[in-house]
């Protein structure tokens, strides 16, 4: 692959051209030039013409054409424009404006043309993208700027409205600490506290210009120091009042927000940042790494020059993923990496192909029942079976611990304080697994050790005799057998009623649930009266870190919260009024960061009350709870009434920034807080509330099992195998499946073992549960009936790993594993200690590699937290290049167009599937991700992750929808259908025969998804965020 560059790009021409221009039709020209130019492309096109020196070049014209005694306005109108639009992206732009002396000299311009308002609005659209910068807001106010801009407001009130907006954003921005700026402050603070009585002609220059003054309250001690309460009691009193009037709508999200930004920052209730899960690493002492050490003992109080440098790496941040994450090497993209293992190493991998060394012709000998027994004979092949060369590489660190007897389990005494269970005659149904066996002829003790036992002489009979069992591919027996093998970092020994009852979709469609007007701002300030009342209950009613916390005795009006099973996650519960409590998430183990994820008991509610649920250490910055996405609630009293229903649930829900910040350590960290409201359907319950649809790993383990059981020997090779132990010494599961070959002719035999091989991943992160379910639905598709199946199975060898990171799934985590990395970001060179799942499946795509069975497809599993509807990430670097504006040709570019292959199918028969949302961008920041990867490195034509949405669809049949399990596992059956694009005969796959098995109830040929919204959500109805310092943005005030 080659291509010729270009010696100097076509940018560089045009600044060159710009800067030496001396008429003004040839400046003109250029001037039209770029703005054709970056109105036409995206924001990666601007950010590489400020890599080449846009910013300067276009500030340099601007001092060439304002310096002038009598400037062109028609050629600097449209230079304003073009440093406006540019400068936005430039995190350096108010630097590099000093540096120019440009900031000095559009003030003045300013002060020459404030009688023009058109003129006047393009210097203020200048400043206010130069103010971005802190020190260059406290330069533009230590000139007087603040001077200049204030004298607009009785010009331009009533007519020029958005003169005013821009005016209000530039006095924001300068955050200055001068004498006569804090002198300013307080003169205004003063006034302000009548300001509620000077609003209530809302047609008066007052209310139109109340905002600007709202925006100079920027010293946060006018409001939280003890002579500053009055004033915020007047702003809090002021948005109360004008709640629902429309025509106050800017003075109250003015005030709402003000009062956001000075509420001082509050440590989160916690003795340390630190997870309360720790587990000794192989190798590692045990420290907080992770921690900012150096900043124990600081305090909010932080200086202009801090501030300064956190905004700067902010928007650097914030750039480089449009800057420079895109690839832009093409050797980088095309050349392949050296393996990162001798070969010799990869031979242990020969035993994880057991369909190229199994004896298929004596299996045709023998009945169906012998060839179960021998396909099954080593599905349990844990580490103590594996040869040491493999053992060397996985168990060398391995804790003492790990290796110790699991620990005792029992389902929840889920009766011991209702009366739910009227069957079980108030017995009590925990159990602990000595207790259960002992009762256990050796039969009866062998058949439970396998999950088929069901003679329980105990009180746990009663509870599975009156088992729902039309769940499919779920017992209760099985499960608990499975979670009994399950070893986690705290020990569990409780099973989570859900987990071990089962569940099945709820019978009708879930819509996305609708926000009520203004709902953030009622949530907002309902906090912000807990600083200036005093009846606040405060009472930590759960804590995972202390015993006597996790059952605390039952009060008759207090909630009960429970959080130590397998998957679960709540750290902490606060009563902070009689129905409203603060949760705080555990991080995951090992760190004290990633916290989404949660899962969790609750009981002793009262019913048809409204309970307030606050979230309050929530880390991404937005999320699809302000996008009609629910919690979902699990209610025992229904699953025993025969509706064991995981169900959308909650109302009142937003997701904002909060002002609480770490223990101690990174005080810049910014919280966000996840609010809902549930009301309960009975007093005497016991409910389960989650982030998304849990799947444990014991529940995996216990699927394939049933799986096992259920597929003919005959016609489906089944194999589950070990591939490696985790850190805590769980075994990680890897399955293989493909058709029997239908006689002993070597046609059949050879066809079989030369059939290409699909590899499919999951659950890398543990927070993605959806991935599982999506899993779920491929493994039991491909162990079906269906004719797709079967002539999937006759087609390739499929290879499945449905959990990746089984250690993260049981110990309630949501990002990491408990080596405290991203496993998702290790695959260039993972560690054979600590990233043993990483290690052995790269290790063992490599061996693929090595005997020239390549994968034909690798898809890794996800879910996805910001986006709706399922969609794919793939490889290419044709379309890497072209989005990045390289400036390669890439027309000489050859790139096999396969890739798209099965989106494009997918975009026919899933109704779920988003084709809008694919791209197929190599990023530098995710060059570690297994998607990029096995493509670089192992030649994968077709590597992709397959995103599934947590919250639901607003394209196709199914818009308007939250997600349901019924769709997830729909979503991992279409996924298979879409292989069938990939054979030789692709007839098959607009076979009629074929399309009335892939279209059940709806046309789905017809579905299209070109048409769709936009791949990403609209900003949200209310503002998240209230800047990176306390302050407003110019969007948050509406003029209209």
């Amino acid at each position: 692959m080659s291509v010729s560059q270009n010696p100097s790009s076509g940018f560089e021409v045009i600044f060159s051209t710009l800067q030496n221009a001396e008429d003004a039709e040839s400046t003109l020209n250029v001037l039209n030039i770029l703005d054709e130019l970056l109105s036409a492309g995206t924001d990666h096109r601007i950010h590489y013409m400020i890599s080449k020196g846009g910013s300067e070049a276009l500030l340099s014209a601007l001092m060439k054409n304002g310096s002038r005694s009598s400037p062109d306005y028609t050629i600097l109108l449209p230079i304003l424009y073009l440093v406006a639009k540019v400068g936005q992206k430039d995190c350096h732009i108010g630097k590099k404006a000093e540096e120019a002396g440009a900031v000095l000299l559009t003030l003045n311009l300013l002060k020459n043309n404030i009688q023009h308002a058109g003129r006047a609005e393009a210097y203020l659209n200048v400043i206010q993208v130069f103010a971005g910068s802190v020190s260059t807001s406290k330069h533009i106010g230590s000139n007087q700027g603040l001077d200049v801009v204030y004298n607009l407001i009785p010009r331009y009130t009533i007519k020029n409205r958005q003169t005013i907006n821009i005016f209000t954003e530039i006095c924001w921005e300068c955050l200055i600490e001068s004498p006569a700026t804090k002198s300013f402050n307080s003169d205004l603070g003063k006034n302000f506290t009548h300001f509620p009585g000077k609003a209530e002609d809302i047609q008066s220059e007052w209310t139109i210009s109340a905002p600007p003054l709202l925006r100079q309250l920027t010293n946060p001690t006018l409001l939280v120091h003890r002579s500053g309460h009055p004033l915020l009691h007047s702003l809090l009193c002021f948005p109360q009042t004008y709640l629902l009037n429309k025509c106050q709508e800017s003075l109250i999200e003015s005030s709402v927000q003000l009062m956001r930004s000075c509420l001082p920052k509050t440590r989160l209730p916690l003795t340390s940042d630190q997870s309360a899960y720790l587990f000794p690493l192989p190798g590692r002492q045990h420290d907080d790494l992770d921690m900012v050490a150096t900043s124990d003992e600081s305090n909010g109080d932080d200086d202009d020059d801090d501030d300064d440098k956190v905004e700067d790496d902010y928007q650097e941040a914030q750039s480089k993923d449009y800057d420079n994450d895109l690839e832009t090497d093409l050797n980088t993209l095309c050349l392949r990496p050296a393996t990162d293992r001798p070969k010799e190493l990869l031979l242990q991998y020969s035993r994880l192909c057991p369909e190229l060394s199994h004896d298929f012709l004596e299996d045709l000998d023998l009945n169906s029942q012998e060839s179960s027994s021998s396909s099954s004979s080593d599905d349990e092949t844990g580490p103590e079976k594996k040869t040491p060369e493999f053992l060397s590489q996985t168990e060398k660190g391995t804790s003492d611990q790990t290796k110790s007897a699991p620990c005792p389990l029992k389902v929840k005494d889920f009766y011991s304080h209702t009366g739910i269970n009227t069957r079980s005659g108030g017995t009590k149904t925990g159990e602990t697994r000595e207790e259960a066996n002992s009762s256990l002829t050796d039969d009866e003790q062998k058949n439970k050790n396998e999950g088929n036992g069901k003679c329980y002489n105990s009180p746990m009979t009663d509870l599975i005799d009156i088992h729902n069992h039309d769940i499919p591919y779920h017992e209760p027996s099985m499960y608990r057998a499975a979670a009994m093998k399950t070893k986690s970092v705290p020990g569990f020994s409780t099973l989570a009623f859900p987990d071990f009852w089962g569940q099945v979709p709820p019978p009708g469609n879930e819509p996305m649930a609708p926000r009520k007007p203004n709902i953030q701002r009622q949530k907002v300030l309902e906090d912000i009266q807990r600083f200036l009342n005093t009846d606040i209950i405060n009472q930590v009613v759960f804590d995972l870190e202390d015993e006597c916390l996790q059952f605390p005795p039952a009060e008759p009006d207090s909630l009960r919260f429970f959080s130590s099973f397998e998957c679960g996650n709540l750290r902490k519960a606060i009563r902070v009024r009689r129905y409203e409590y603060d949760l705080i998430l555990n991080a995951d183990a090992n760190c004290s960061q990633h916290t989404q994820w949660f899962y969790f008991e609750v009981s002793n509610m009262v019913p048809d009350v409204p309970y307030r649920f606050n979230i309050i250490n929530c880390e991404k910055s937005n999320s699809q709870f302000n996008y009609g996405m629910q919690p979902v609630l699990y209610s025992v009293r229904d699953a025993l009434n025969g509706k064991p229903q995981w169900c959308r649930s909650g109302t009142e829900i937003c997701y904002f920034r909060n002002h609480f910040c770490p223990v101690r350590g990174r005080l810049r960290t910014t919280f966000y807080t996840l609010t809902f409201t549930i009301t309960f359907k009975y007093s005497e319950d016991v409910c389960y509330l989650a982030y998304h649809y849990p799947y444990t790993y014991s529940a995996l383990r216990a699927h394939l099992r049933l799986l096992n059981r259920s597929v003919d020997p005959s016609k489906v090779f089944f194999r589950e195998q070990v591939l490696c132990p985790t850190l805590a010494g769980n075994a990680c599961p890897f399955v293989t499946i493909t058709a029997c070959p239908p006689s002993k002719s070597y046609t059949d035999i050879h066809q079989l073992r030369n059939r290409p091989c699909i590899v499919l991943s999951s659950r890398v992160h543990p927070g993605e549960s959806n991935a599982s379910w999506v899993m779920k639905g491929t493994l039991e598709f491909l162990c079906s009936h269906d004719p797709i199946a079967q002539a999937l199975r006759e087609t390739f060898v499929f290879k499945i790993i449905p959990m990746l990171n089984p250690d993260g799934v049981i110990n309630g985590m949501n990002r990491c594993d408990l080596n405290r990395d991203d496993l998702n970001r290790q695959w260039c060179k993972p560690d054979p200690v600590l990233c043993p799942t990483i290690y052995h499946t790269k290790g063992f795509l490599s061996y693929l590699s090595s005997i020239r069975r390549t994968p034909l497809v690798f898809c890794d599993y996800h879910g996805h937290s910001r986006k709706k509807n399922v969609f794919l990430y793939g490889c290419s670097v044709k379309e890497t290049l072209w989005q990045s504006g390289s400036t390669f040709d890439t027309a000489a570019l050859k790139e096999n167009p396969g890739y798209r292959t099965i989106a494009k199918a997918l975009d026919r028969i899933a109704p779920a599937f988003s084709f809008n949302s694919c791209n197929y961008l190599v990023e530098k920041s995710r060059s570690a991700t297994a998607r990029i990867v096995v493509w670089k490195e192992l030649g994968v034509l077709r590597s992709y992750t397959m995103e599934s949405t947590f919250n639901g669809f607003d394209q196709g049949i199914y818009k308007g929808l939250q997600t349901r399990t019924r769709e997830l596992e729909e979503m991992g059956m279409k996924f298979c259908h879409s292989l069938l694009s990939l054979t030789v005969d692709t007839r098959a796959l607009y076979g009629r025969s074929l399309i009335n098995h892939m279209n059940p109830g709806h046309n789905v040929l017809d579905h299209k998804s070109h048409n769709c919204f936009e791949d990403d959500e609209p900003p949200c109805v209310e503002e998240i965020e209230y800047s990176m310092f306390p302050g407003l943005k110019g969007k948050d005030l509406n003029w209209t």
